[in-house]
């Protein structure tokens, strides 16, 4: 299972994007929430990961 949430950031000329997914650890087995800031176009191969 996967949470999908996208925010839009406006810094300068530069269009960020930051992305948080929710995925399973491997040691615990508990859900961690990851995040990441990128560029527009990178969000959908970093869900796809």
């Amino acid at each position: 299972m996967a949470k999908k949430s996208v925010a839009t950031l406006q810094t300068g000329s530069k269009r960020l994007t930051k992305a948080v997914k929710m995925v399973k650890s491997p040691k615990t087995g508990a859900y961690v929430f990851v995040s990441a800031i990128m560029s527009p176009d990178q969000v959908k191969d970093f869900f796809k990961n």
